[in-house]
C-alpha cells in the first residue's frame, strides 16, 4: 500500500530501542553476577531426608539442592540401596560418608565433580627414585589451546581416575612402574598417554594433553533448530557442514562455500555482475517451485518495480541463525569463523517442523558458544589479494579493429546516394585519421583503466572465560572488502555481547550483536562501458586532459567518457545498522526432559543514495541549471521479533528411544520504505536535498505489517536402533492471507530400518552402517508480495478538501488466497563400508508445489485486469548422491576424497490465465523490432531471450525460434515453426523451448589431505547437460556494431561470405540488424571450475608454549582458479570476476 504523507523523525523509536537493548544487557549482566556471587558449591549444606532410596535417588537429591556432577560406573554403585537416612545441615563429606558406608566404594571431590570408584589403592614402588609413589600432574586442552574441565582421566585397565577441573588441571597417583593414561570428553577422541619411568637423573616434566573434536561423535546428531535428534534414527535428508571445512573453502562468503558440499543448493552464475561485493548471490535447494513477482519483462519496461517483489524471491530457502529465522544479506555479512556448524535440511521429514516457511529448504546455522575456564583471547585474521580476470575476454587491438571495419564496409559510400563521392571522401579521410593513430602507437586498453588489484583484509578478535556457571563472549570484527572496480567496496564492522549464566538444571543466555555495512558502486560505472571502446580512441585530449565526451567521428552520435565521469561527485552508496539482541532460557528439569523458551529481536535500517554530478555529461548541452544534478534516496526500517517455547523429551526405555518436542512459535515484522527523488542542485559538493531546486515526485511511503503464529509437534522414535520413524506436524496462521484461509496444517511421517543392526550384520567388517529411509509430508511457502488479499488504496494527497482525505482502490485483493503447498516424498539409504571408509549416501525425490501465488486475469468490465489467486502447480524431481572415501590413514596421514552428484528434473504442470496473457505481452514486445517503414532494429535488447511459461515446459527453460542454421545458398537463417515447417520469417508466436539452463548433473568433487600439522584441500565445481544462450556471441560478435563499439576477434570469422559458405554466422554486412532468439546461440553449457586450494599448517603447541600462545594456524588459500567450459563467452559484463589469494592467521592466547 503506497501513501504520501509527511516525512517524520523515527530517531525517537531508535532511541527507545537502544535504550532498551542497553537495560537488558546491564539487567543480565548484574543478574548473573549476583547469582553468580550467591553460589559456592563447597560450602553448600543440606538437608533431605532418604527412605529406602537408591544411589540415583541419593544424586538426584544432590543435583536438587547444589551444582554438583557426578562420575561413576553403573555396576559398582548398584550395591547402593535401600538406605534410609536422615540430613540437616550437614556438608557433602558427611552425606557421602554416611551413604557409601559398608560398601567398598570410596569417593573425591574436584571442585564440583563427585567421583565414585572402588576402594581400592595399591601403591606400587618408583624403580627409579627412593621407593616413592609417583604423582603425575598436568593440563588438559582442546585444539584452540583452550583448557577443558571434567575430562576423565583413568588409569589404564583400573578403575582409578580422576577429572580435571575448572583450569583443565589434573594430578593422579601411579600404581605402577609403566602404565598408560586415558582421557576421555564427551564429543572428544579419546587419548592414551604412555608413562615410562624416568631414567637417572632424568626431572619428570607436567603433561600436555590435547584433545581433538571426534568428528564422528559430532556428526551422530543433526541440528534442526528446534532440537537435535540422532542421526542414526533420523529418517529425514540433512547435509552437515562444520566451520573447518568452510574455512577451507572460502573465509568470507559462507554461502558460496555450501555449494562444494551440497549439490542440490546450485547458486546462478551472475554474468552481469560478476565479483561485484555489493550484489548477493541467488540460489535455490531441489529446484525452483516458485514463479517470481517481477518476470523478465516486467523489470525491462516497469519504471517503478516495489521493493518488496525484488526481495521476496519465491525460490530461495529460509534461514535459521541460532533459533531464529534471518535474511539472507544477514547470512552475506556474517563472520564465517563465528560458525559453529551448518545443517540443511531439504525433505519433509527434516523441515516440516518450519510449516509455512519450509518448501524451498532451510539452512540451520549455530555459532560457537563461550566455553568455561581461563581467559582465552582468539584471533582470525584474513589478508587477500583479489586481482580481475579478465582470461574470457579477446577484444580486437586497434590494428584488428581498424581492418575489421574497412572488411565490413564501414568507409564505403552509399552507390545510390547523390552525395556518395563527397561522402566516400570523408569517410575514407576518417580512416586514414585513424590509421596515423596507430602508425603513431596509438592502441588503448580501455579495459585496464577502471579496474585494480586490491588488497583486503579481515579481522575478528574473541574474547571468552569464566566458571561453569557464567561465561561471557565477547566479539569484534572488521571486514574490508574492495572489488576490482575502482573504489568499488563493501566494509562490515561489527560487536557482539554474549552472557551465559548457568544454575543447577537452568541456563540463561543473553546474545547482543551492533553490525554496521557501508558499501559504494564503483564510480567509474559499468565495465561494459569500457570493453566497446575503440582502442584507437584516448581518453585523453591533446592537452593531456580527459575528454568530457569522445571525438563524433563517423559515429552519428556523441559518447560520455566513463573516465571523466569517474572524476566527478557521482556516487551510489548505501549502509545499513542493525540491532540484535537473542535471549534464551533453558531449564533441564531433569536428564530427559527440557524446556526451553526463546525470543529476539532486531531493527534494522538501511539507506541507499544514488546522486548525478551537474557536470555529468549525461545531461545535453541544452539542460538547464535547475535540471542538472539528481538524488534519490531509499530507506527501509525492519523491525522484528520472534519468539520460540517448547518442552523437548528425549528418553531411552529399555529398547524404545523417544525423541518428543511440542512448543508454538510467534513472529512479527513490520517493515517500512520510503523514496524520494530530487533534481537541480548547484554542485557536487552541495548534494543533500536541502540544496535542491525541486521534489521531482512526492516521497512515497510503502510499509508492510506481518505476523505469523505457529503450534508443532515432532516426534522420533526408534526401537533397537533398528526400526525408526518420525512425525511432524505444525498449524501456522498468517496475516498475509485472506480472511477466509489463515490457518493451514502442514505435516510428515517418514520410517527407516538400521538394516546393519541386525544380527546377521553385526560386527561385520564390510558393512558399517546401511540404512534404508523414507518420508513424505506437506509443507508451506509464503514468498509474494504484500497486500495481495487486501484491497488496496491510493490516498489522493494532491486533492483534498476539508471534509476529508479521498481514496480511490487501485489493487483488488483476494480474501480467499492462501498458502502455496508442497506435497513431497523421499526415499534414499545412508551406507558405510570397508572398516568406515567409505560413506555413500543416496536419494530420490518428488516435490510437487500446488496452489501457486499467480496472477489471474479480470474481464475489464471489473475495472480491474487482474488479481491474486491460488492457481498453478509445478514438479521438481531428482536425485542425489553423495561419496567420501578415505583412501588411506594412519598416524602422519589421511587422505580423503570425495565427490557429489544432484540431478533435477523441474516441469510446469498447470500454469493460470495471467501468465499466458504474459506471454502475448512478449509477442506484442517484439513487434516494435521493425520501424514503421520496416527497418530491422539495431536496437540490443531485442536479442535478449524472454522465457515463456507453458504447461509441460519448466521454469529454466530458454525460449527462441528453433534454427536450422545459415542457408548457404543466400546467407539468410532458416527457422522451423511449431508445426514443423520452414520460414525466412522470425515470429514471436511461434517460438517455443529451445534449451534449458538446469544442467542434467552438477556437483562437486575434491580432495582433503594431511601430513602431520600439513593440511592440503581442494574442490571443483562441474556441470553437465545444461543449456547456455550465448548472448554475447550475439551481441558481441554475430551483432557488432563496428561503427560504434570494439568487438570479440572471432566478428570476422565463420562468416558467410558468398553462395555456398557452410557457416554458423550470417553476413558480417547484416551485422547491424539485431538477431533475435534462436536455437543457432544455444550451447551445451558444460564446465568445470577449479573453486578452492588451500594449504595449512598448525603450528607444534610445543613451539608455541615458548611465546605464550595457545594454537596458532596459517592458511594460504586461492578462490575462482581456472574455469574449463565447452562455451567460449565474455565472462563479467557488467563487473568482471576476479580470482583471490587469501592468508589466513589463527592463534589464541
Amino acid at each position: 500500500m503506497k501513501k504520501n504523507r509527511e516525512c517524520y523523525s523515527r530517531s525517537s523509536g531508535m532511541r527507545k530501542i537502544l535504550w532498551t537493548m542497553r537495560f537488558l544487557a546491564l539487567f543480565l549482566f548484574c543478574t548473573a553476577m549476583h547469582l553468580s556471587a550467591s553460589v559456592h558449591s563447597q560450602n553448600v549444606v543440606f538437608s533431605f531426608n532418604l527412605k529406602n532410596a537408591t544411589f540415583e535417588d541419593l544424586m538426584k537429591e544432590i543435583r536438587q539442592h547444589s551444582d554438583y556432577y557426578f562420575i561413576y560406573k553403573d555396576s559398582e554403585v548398584a550395591q547402593v540401596t535401600k538406605l534410609n537416612k536422615r540430613f540437616k545441615s550437614v556438608s557433602i563429606d558427611k552425606v557421602l560418608e554416611e551413604c557409601l558406608k559398608g560398601t567398598d566404594l570410596t569417593y573425591s571431590v574436584e571442585d564440583r565433580l563427585i567421583i565414585i570408584k572402588k576402594n581400592q589403592v595399591t601403591m606400587i614402588r618408583d624403580t627409579t627414585a627412593r621407593n616413592e609413589v609417583r604423582l603425575i600432574k598436568g593440563i588438559v586442552v582442546d585444539e584452540m589451546g583452550k583448557p577443558l574441565p571434567g575430562v576423565t582421566v583413568v588409569i589404564k585397565g583400573t578403575n582409578t581416575g580422576v577429572a580435571t577441573s575448572a583450569d583443565g588441571l589434573f594430578s593422579v597417583a601411579l600404581s605402577a612402574d609403566t602404565v598408560t593414561l586415558v582421557f576421555t570428553f564427551v564429543g572428544m577422541e579419546t587419548q592414551e598417554v604412555k608413562i615410562l619411568p624416568l631414567k637417572t637423573g632424568e626431572v619428570r616434566k607436567d603433561l600436555r594433553v590435547v584433545m581433538k573434536e571426534d568428528k564422528i561423535a559430532l556428526e551422530d546428531v543433526v541440528v534442526t533448530g528446534y532440537a537435535n535428534i540422532k542421526k542414526s534414527s533420523f529418517t529425514g535428508t540433512a547435509t552437515q557442514v562444520n566451520r573447518e571445512d568452510v574455512l577451507k573453502v572460502a573465509g568470507r562468503n559462507v554461502i558460496d562455500a555450501l555449494q562444494v558440499f551440497d549439490p542440490s543448493l546450485r547458486i546462478m552464475k551472475n554474468n552481469l555482475m560478476g565479483s561485484d561485493p555489493n550484489t548477493l548471490p541467488e540460489f535455490y535447494v531441489r529446484g525452483r517451485s516458485g514463479i517470481t513477482g517481477v518476470k523478465e519483462l516486467d523489470a525491462l519496461e516497469a519504471t517503478d518495480v516495489s521493493q518488496f517483489a525484488i526481495t521476496n524471491n519465491p525460490n530461495t530457502p529460509i534461514f535459521i541463525l541460532d533459533g531464529f529465522e534471518v535474511s539472507v544479506e544477514k547470512v552475506y555479512d556474517f563472520d564465517v569463523n563465528r560458525i559453529k556448524d551448518i545443517t540443511i535440511l531439504k525433505d519433509a521429514a527434516a523441515t516440516a517442523m518450519y510449516g509455512s516457511r519450509a518448501s524451498n529448504g532451510v539452512v540451520v546455522i549455530e555459532t560457537i558458544a563461550p566455553r568455561p575456564g581461563r581467559f582465552v583471547v582468539s584471533y582470525n585474521g584474513n589478508y587477500e589479494i583479489t586481482a580481475p580476470d579478465l582470461s574470457s575476454y579477446n577484444m580486437m587491438n586497434a590494428q584488428q579493429n581498424l581492418e575489421t571495419e574497412w572488411a565490413a564496409g564501414v568507409y564505403e559510400g552509399n552507390p545510390n546516394s547523390a552525395n556518395y563521392e563527397r561522402d566516400e571522401a570523408y569517410k575514407y579521410g576518417i580512416y586514414l585519421d585513424k590509421k596515423d593513430v596507430i602508425l603513431a602507437g596509438g592502441d588503448y586498453y580501455w579495459m585496464s583503466q577502471p579496474l585494480t588489484t586490491m588488497f583486503n583484509h579481515k579481522h575478528s578478535v574473541y574474547v571468552e572465560g569464566g566458571s561453569d556457571v557464567i561465561r561471557f563472549g565477547i566479539e569484534l570484527r572488521y571486514d574490508n572488502q574492495n572489488g576490482v572496480m575502482k573504489k568499488s567496496l563493501r566494509d562490515r564492522i561489527g560487536t557482539g555481547l554474549t552472557l551465559e549464566y548457568r544454575y543447577k538444571g537452568f541456563q540463561m543466555q543473553n546474545k547482543i550483536s551492533y553490525d554496521i555495512m557501508t558499501s559504494k558502486a564503483s564510480p567509474y560505472g559499468s565495465f561494459g562501458d569500457y570493453t566497446k571502446k575503440h582502442p584507437y580512441e584516448s581518453w585523453k585530449g591533446k592537452d593531456g586532459k580527459l575528454l568530457k565526451k569522445l571525438p563524433l567521428r563517423n559515429y552519428g552520435e556523441t559518447f560520455v567518457n566513463p573516465l571523466y565521469e569517474a572524476t566527478l561527485g557521482n556516487f551510489n552508496k548505501s549502509n545499513y545498522k542493525e540491532w540484535t539482541d537473542n535471549l534464551a532460557l533453558n531449564w533441564y528439569v531433569n536428564d530427559y526432559w527440557l524446556v526451553k523458551g526463546q525470543f529476539a529481536i532486531s531493527y534494522k535500517l538501511d539507506k541507499t543514495e544514488v546522486f548525478t554530478d551537474p557536470e555529468s555529461a549525461k545531461y545535453k548541452d541544452s539542460a538547464t541549471a535547475f535540471l542538472r544534478g539528481e538524488l534519490t534516496e531509499a530507506e527501509t526500517t525492519t523491525t522484528r521479533w520472534n519468539t520460540n517455547v517448547f518442552t523437548a523429551y528425549n528418553r531411552l526405555f529399555g529398547l524404545h528411544n523417544l525423541n518428543f518436542s511440542l512448543g508454538f512459535n510467534a513472529t512479527y515484522s513490520n517493515i517500512s520504505y520510503s523514496y524520494t527523488h530530487y533534481r537541480g542542485f548547484p554542485d557536487a559538493y552541495r548534494h543533500s536535498p536541502a540544496y535542491a531546486y525541486e521534489v521531482v515526485k512526492k516521497p512515497t511511503f510503502t510499509d508492510n505489517k506481518t505476523r505469523l503464529f505457529g503450534m508443532f509437534l515432532m516426534m522420533n522414535y526408534s526401537y533397537n536402533d533398528i526400526y525408526l520413524a518420525d512425525f511432524s506436524f505444525r498449524y501456522d496462521g498468517s496475516s498475509e492471507f485472506g480472511t477466509d484461509n489463515k490457518w493451514a496444517p502442514f505435516w510428515s511421517v517418514g520410517a527407516g530400518i538400521n538394516v546393519h543392526n541386525y544380527d546377521f550384520l553385526k560386527g561385520n567388517e564390510w558393512i558399517n552402517q546401511f540404512r534404508i529411509k523414507g518420508n513424505v509430508g506437506q509443507t508451506g511457502k509464503s514468498n509474494f508480495q504484500p497486500y495481495m488479499a487486501r484491497n488496496t488504496y491510493d490516498v489522493l494527497l494532491d486533492d483534498w478538501y476539508q471534509t476529508g482525505i479521498g481514496a480511490s482502490l487501485v489493487y483488488m485483493g483476494n480474501e480467499d488466497l492462501t498458502w502455496e503447498k508442497q506435497l513431497s516424498w523421499n526415499i534414499g539409504t545412508d551406507i558405510v563400508t570397508w572398516n568406515n571408509r567409505v560413506t555413500l549416501g543416496f536419494d530420490y525425490y518428488y516435490k510437487k508445489t500446488i496452489d501457486l501465488v499467480t496472477e489471474v486475469s479480470l474481464p475489464t468490465s471489473s475495472g480491474f485486469t487482474k488479481y491474486t489467486d491460488n492457481m498453478g502447480e509445478i514438479l521438481n524431481e531428482g536425485v542425489e548422491l553423495d561419496l567420501n572415501v578415505r583412501a588411506y590413514s594412519d598416524k602422519d596421514w589421511d587422505v580423503i576424497v570425495f565427490g557429489n552428484l544432484a540431478h533435477n528434473k523441474n516441469k510446469i504442470l498447470k500454469i493460470s490465465e495471467s501468465l499466458k496473457q504474459y506471454n502475448e505481452r512478449i509477442d506484442e514486445y517484439f513487434q516494435d523490432y521493425y520501424s514503421s517503414s520496416g527497418t530491422p532494429s539495431e536496437d540490443s535488447k531485442y536479442a535478449k531471450p524472454f522465457m515463456k511459461y507453458e504447461e509441460g515446459s519448466s521454469l529454466t527453460a530458454i525460449y527462441g525460434m528453433k534454427s536450422m542454421g545459415i542457408n548457404p545458398a543466400n546467407g539468410q537463417e532458416v527457422y522451423v515453426k511449431r508445426d514443423g515447417t520452414w520460414t525466412y520469417t522470425w515470429e514471436s508466436n511461434e517460438q517455443q523451448k529451445i534449451g534449458d539452463t538446469e544442467p542434467k548433473i552438477q556437483g562437486a568433487f575434491g580432495l582433503n589431505v594431511r601430513y602431520r600439522n600439513f593440511t592440503l584441500y581442494t574442490t571443483f565445481l562441474y556441470e553437465y547437460g545444461g543449456d547456455e544462450y550465448n548472448s554475447t556471441l550475439v551481441n558481441n560478435v554475430e551483432n557488432a556494431n563496428l561503427i560504434k563499439y570494439n568487438a570479440d576477434k572471432r566478428v570476422s570469422s565463420d562468416r558467410w561470405q558468398k553462395v555456398g559458405d557452410v557457416t554458423s554466422l550470417k553476413d558480417i554486412k547484416d551485422r547491424l540488424y539485431v538477431t533475435r532468439s534462436t536455437s543457432r546461440f544455444v550451447q551445451k553449457n558444460n564446465n568445470v571450475v577449479f573453486n578452492s586450494l588451500s594449504v595449512g599448517y598448525d603450528v607444534n603447541p610445543v613451539w608455541l608454549r615458548k611465546i605464550h600462545l595457545s594454537s596458532l594456524r596459517l592458511q594460504f588459500n586461492m578462490k575462482d582458479i581456472a574455469t574449463m567450459s565447452t562455451i567460449k563467452r565474455e565472462m563479467g559484463l557488467n563487473y568482471p570476476f576476479a580470482r583471490t589469494f587469501t592468508f589466513t592467521l589463527n592463534a589464541s592466547f
